[in-house]
């Protein structure tokens, strides 16, 4: 058997160990090297599950050679935000507090779904404390770095998933997405991200910062990959009340079915404000990629963002209540003070934000019976300097966490499927979203896989390494 230390994509390995032109364990051991080589720049991980990985990977090369099927993600290394259950961890959903849990008896469905698949688990990855972040940057493990310069913000807060595909650690990461956290690190590591239509995927075991809004969802450097992790984990789960019962519908066979019949429009209006010219120039370049030339104006998006906020706030609060009266030194201060500042929103806010996100769902909706897809930026810049506080949007100077996510949230506020795709501008990349209707995944990714064939949409080796 002929072993092949150099980075591959998730397809590549897969089909190289399903083969047996590669060990599933020599695919590991190479992920488990770069790991070692690079993660002191990037600080992507958290824990680093070797054993675990080895035993797997043993496991998957044994079924190859008694002649048994293996998955389509065979001896694929992947790695998971801290907040995903892993046996034997626990899940500290990057917060201080979390780490005097009992470590986890169960792994989350969707490690238990990509397993099943053949991938190995390799570890544990970075991330702002409790997901209420959009910086990457976390006062208890220290920053995830940008694998392109390592002096800037990966994005949250699924930072470090960004920083090890960005960084091509691993082929494969999960991260999660209330209010962008999946679409910002994608955006700033120059990776595609997937965050599905609400109750796509299970959440069962992981941690959850605001339930009516959380989605899980994968990365990868290209589309093909993060088809196949995303087919890997679909299906029905009773452990999450929110996860549909609609059938699997695989969307890899589908990816290079023609584009040409396929409506897209460009979001106007509030998506066109509060920009840099680089996000400007990405989206400009896949417009023009796609022949669209329609504009379309989401109704109250500002509106939309504002309400986000008031649900988010204050049902995070509600959630770490008990947390907040009990360790509040324990906390990310900045994180802390939100928390707090949520539990004091009057329940009147609350109500007609909710009251809000429904009529605005159905306003969003319509623009979906005439156009297939929309495209929008997915952040307002490239990716801001570690530590920097403010940034000057539309001639006013902004708080960059807080800003950060202002293109992704009034689109996870009704929970559409968004695929980000990277425009691999200089010096840095910048993300653009892909945004199709509820359960219209198929139509993003293709959209997605249309522009990476023709060299719009690219994930750029990693320069900070």
């Amino acid at each position: 058997m002929t072993e092949k230390p150099e980075i591959l994509s998730a397809a590549e390995t897969a089909q190289a160990v399903g083969s047996g032109k590669l060990s599933a364990l020599a695919a590991t051991e190479a992920a488990l090297a770069r790991i070692a080589r690079h993660d002191s720049v990037l600080n992507s991980f958290t824990d680093v599950t070797a054993d675990r990985a080895r035993a797997k990977a043993r496991a998957v090369d044994a079924a190859i050679a008694a002649g048994q099927k293996v998955g389509p993600l065979a001896g694929v290394p992947f790695a998971v935000k801290n907040l995903f259950d892993v046996q034997g961890l626990p899940t500290r959903a990057g917060s201080k507090i979390n780490r005097d849990l009992k470590p986890s008896s169960r792994d989350a469905t969707l490690i238990e779904r990509l397993e099943a698949a053949g991938a190995v688990l390799v570890g544990a990855l970075n991330m702002g404390e409790y997901a209420y972040d959009f910086t990457g940057e976390n006062v208890h493990d220290g920053p995830s770095r940008n694998p392109h310069d390592p002096t800037r913000m990966t994005g949250g807060s699924s930072g470090g998933s960004g920083s090890a595909v960005g960084g091509a650690l691993v082929p494969l990461a999960l991260g999660s997405d209330t209010n962008g956290s999946i679409r910002v690190p994608s955006s700033f590591c120059g990776i595609f991200g997937l965050k599905p239509t609400y109750g796509r995927l299970s959440r069962a075991r992981s941690f959850p910062f605001v339930a009516s809004f959380d989605h899980l969802g994968p990365f990868a450097r290209n589309v093909g990959d993060l088809a196949l992790a995303y087919d890997a984990m679909q299906g029905p789960d009773a452990a999450d009340a929110a996860c549909t019962t609609r059938p699997v519908e695989q969307v890899a066979p589908l990816l290079a079915q023609d584009i040409g019949s396929v409506r897209v429009a460009i979001a106007g209006g509030y998506f066109q404000e509060n920009v840099f010219p680089e996000a400007v120039e990405a989206v400009a370049r896949v417009a023009k990629a796609l022949g669209a030339t329609r504009t379309v104006e989401i109704p109250e998006a500002a509106r939309a963002r504002a309400a986000a906020y008031v649900i988010s706030t204050t049902e995070g609060a509600s959630l770490h209540l008990d947390r907040l009266r009990k360790r509040p030194n324990d906390f990310d201060p900045a994180v802390r003070d939100r928390l707090i500042a949520g539990a004091m929103v009057p329940a009147p806010l609350v109500d007609r934000a909710q009251k809000f996100r429904r009529w605005y769902r159905a306003q969003v909706l319509e623009l979906f019976k005439s156009v297939d897809v929309i495209i929008a930026p997915a952040t307002p810049c490239i990716a801001p300097k570690l530590g920097q506080v403010t940034f000057v949007l539309d001639g006013v100077e902004l708080p960059v966490r807080a800003n950060i996510g202002i293109h992704t949230q009034p689109i996870s506020f009704i929970g559409l499927p968004v695929v980000a795709v990277p425009v691999p501008l200089e010096p840095m990349p910048i993300g653009v979203q892909i945004i199709a209707a509820p359960w219209r995944e198929d139509i993003a990714l293709r959209v997605a896989y249309a522009l990476e064939r023709m060299g719009v949409a690219a994930a750029p080796s990693p320069r900070g390494l």
